[in-house]
């Protein structure tokens, strides 16, 4: 259970605080808590609000690594994907996805049956210890008439076959977070949404906690910790700023967005389509009865980057149809509109110096460079290797050899929560109201819900349509008012934003 209470954890005494509750933060949290540590994860609004809960839903294996010849990320990307499809069964499978061939540049079936066979060799340990539902089978290169048949809305004019690979798939990227704080609650770890850390706390140059402000209640609270890591993604500077000094290479921001779009997929598998210019590639995947379609990248604007990301980012109309027009130009068949697009998911990532976007995590020990000792830094671009970003982040806290404060945690993961999807809890709210409002309060008390969005956005997907959660607002707002204590705000309107 999630259990929100800042007032008992206030009156704790903790190993580390960690700052931002996205799937890096998150992942501090749960790795902390496995070493035997006793972590704090302080959330200023809701677990996973932005970038993590925008994420194109795809776990990587690296062949886009391999194809850069950076051997050392694809290996890790290898690795983290297995680490994924073995801990979390339940929400991440193998993913088949297909890429038509033209015969330009790198898209060419000699290079990519090379590029495939490669993959294959240097990723031998892949299934390593996994079941056979688990496994991710060898790329191969399809011929024409195949590449036909898996994908009829194929651009036909000069294709000359199809690569075909695996890599991995999340149904749900705010359950996986969710599951994740599960996890390290259940190992030892203290999890507080909408409490935001407002001031550091020190005392003869090292650190011994934050004071942070419960945004539900207003009050203030004083957190100890000799350690204290900052990972508020976008907002990684302005932590990094306010604690100590602001760190440009934390985080510059980019947007990438991906949209939902009401057009029946493509195919049984995912369609990766190269982008009219450049190398990019776009990925149309399977969501249901229609398609996800991502990752497009634009500028951050120069506020958001003179801010340092403080704004939520909305690409303009004109990106949105550009996007559009890449996916039409790739596959002429698909005829979408702005009408199409459902729902816009959008989110800052990180960017080097050069505007290219970032490969890896940045870590900084900010004692080290003369500020505060115990503060430390972390900002990370992929959800894939966030796990592994964690674990860098403890080692150079802690150091490679660190001594346990307490024995490490040798549990698994939790049984994962039961889930009803869209089409299952609107049966349920039908048929069964007392028990769909259970069901709702239920989430509510063990997964810390304080706002209508909080559910049906990120612990749920019944608000991807608007229309939908426009008409589930009402309904299940006032249950989820139902199991918060008075001091945690007044009653609220539940018309979707």
């Amino acid at each position: 259970m999630i259990r929100r209470d800042p007032e008992s954890a206030a009156g704790a005494q903790h190993d580390l605080v960690v700052v931002g509750g996205g799937i890096y933060g998150a992942f501090v949290a749960l790795e902390a808590a496995r070493s035997g540590y006793r972590p704090l994860l302080l959330e200023r609004s809701d677990f996973g609000g932005r970038t993590t809960w925008n994420n194109l839903r795809i776990v990587h294996g690296g062949l886009r690594y391999l194809q850069m010849f950076d051997l050392r990320r694809f290996r890790e990307s290898v690795r983290e994907r297995r680490w994924f499809l073995a801990h979390f069964a339940d929400l991440v499978h193998p993913l088949p996805c297909l890429m038509p061939l033209y015969g330009r540049g790198l898209r060419r079936p000699t290079v990519l049956r090379l590029a495939l066979l490669l993959n294959d060799v240097l990723s031998f340990d892949r299934n390593r210890g996994m079941g056979e539902d688990r496994k991710v089978p060898p790329g191969s290169v399809l011929n024409t008439r195949d590449t036909i048949r898996l994908f009829p809305e194929v651009k036909r004019e000069g294709l000359r076959g199809g690569a075909r690979w695996s890599d991995g798939e999340m149904s749900s990227p705010q359950r996986v977070l969710m599951e994740t704080l599960h996890w390290a609650c259940a190992t030892g770890a203290i999890c507080l949404n909408y409490v935001e850390a407002s001031d550091l706390l020190v005392h003869d140059g090292s650190v011994i906690g934050v004071r942070a402000v419960d945004r539900s209640t207003g009050r203030s609270f004083e957190f100890s910790a000799p350690v204290v890591v900052n990972s508020a993604g976008p907002w990684s500077r302005i932590v990094a700023r306010d604690f100590d000094r602001d760190v440009p290479d934390l985080f510059r921001p980019t947007v990438a967005f991906n949209l939902l779009l009401d057009r029946p997929p493509l195919a049984e598998v995912t369609v990766a389509v190269a982008a009219s210019h450049g190398d990019g590639t776009y990925f149309l995947r399977p969501w249901g009865d229609r398609i996800f379609a991502g990752t497009y990248h634009t500028m951050a604007s120069p506020r958001a980057a003179l801010e340092l990301g403080t704004e939520t980012p909305e690409p303009s109309r004109e990106e949105i149809e550009r996007f559009l027009s890449e996916l039409m130009h790739a596959v002429p068949a698909l005829e979408v509109g702005l009408d199409d697009v459902v729902r816009v998911y959008a989110g800052f990532v990180p960017s080097t110096r050069s505007g290219k976007l970032a490969r890896g995590e940045v870590l900084y020990d900010h004692g080290s460079a003369g500020g505060p000792k115990g503060l430390f830094s972390l900002a990370g671009a992929k959800f894939t290797t966030a796990r592994l970003g964690a674990e860098r982040l403890l080692s150079l806290a802690y150091g490679a050899g660190r001594k346990m404060p307490r024995a490490p945690s040798g549990e698994g993961r939790p049984p994962p929560t039961p889930e009803l999807n869209t089409q299952e809890f609107g049966d349920l709210l039908e048929h069964d109201p007392a028990a769909a409002a259970a069901y709702v309060r239920r989430i509510a008390e063990e997964e810390s819900i304080l706002h209508v969005e909080d559910l049906l956005l990120r612990r749920t997907d019944w608000g991807a349509d608007p229309r939908q959660m426009a008409a589930l607002s009402p309904l299940v707002g006032p249950l989820i008012d139902s199991h918060l204590p008075s001091s945690s705000g007044p009653q609220r309107s539940y018309d979707a934003p």
